[in-house]
């Protein structure tokens, strides 16, 4: 998957901040704005893993699991718990939310130039390569954006 489509995703993703108040408990117990700042938190914490890591250390041990779900090219719903480290805070603000897209913008930008052994140690997955990572990132803001138009309906 190309870091274009990321770019559209991320576009989609900041189209949705106009909706950051809209919740429906009966999809998701988080609101719009959760989701968008969640997905933000990867984009950008994943970002900062792979330009901080050592390409050096790379092992290729990406799970059976991992390769299951970029093949299905979904992960299923309500399965995983978000890491402390990507959790949105209690207030979520709609210039931090802007902020943060700049970023994540800014962010993707810069992936294709990173060595192809930069990585980043998923909790389940285990390395992602840069090369993996614009496919992760894809399904996993298409996870979000999909919880996002069921709360929309």
């Amino acid at each position: 998957m190309s870091l274009e489509k990321l770019t559209t995703v991320l576009d989609t993703l900041e189209s949705h901040i106009q909706n950051q108040d809209t919740s429906n408990t009966k999809i998701s117990k988080e609101n719009i704005a959760w989701h968008i700042d969640h997905s933000l938190k990867v984009i950008n914490n994943v970002s900062t893993a792979l330009k901080t890591s050592d390409p050096n250390t790379y092992s290729n041990n990406f799970s059976l699991l991992g390769k299951v779900f970029f093949t299905l090219g979904f992960f299923p719903r309500g399965k995983a718990q978000a890491p402390k480290h990507v959790k949105p805070p209690e207030i979520i603000l709609k210039k931090d939310l802007i902020a943060q897209i700049n970023e994540a913008k800014a962010n993707i930008a810069t992936i294709g130039s990173l060595d192809k052994n930069a990585h980043f140690k998923h909790p389940i997955f285990g390395n992602v390569s840069t090369k993996r990572v614009p496919r992760f990132l894809i399904i996993h803001t298409t996870h979000h954006l999909k919880i996002i138009n069921d709360i929309l309906k």
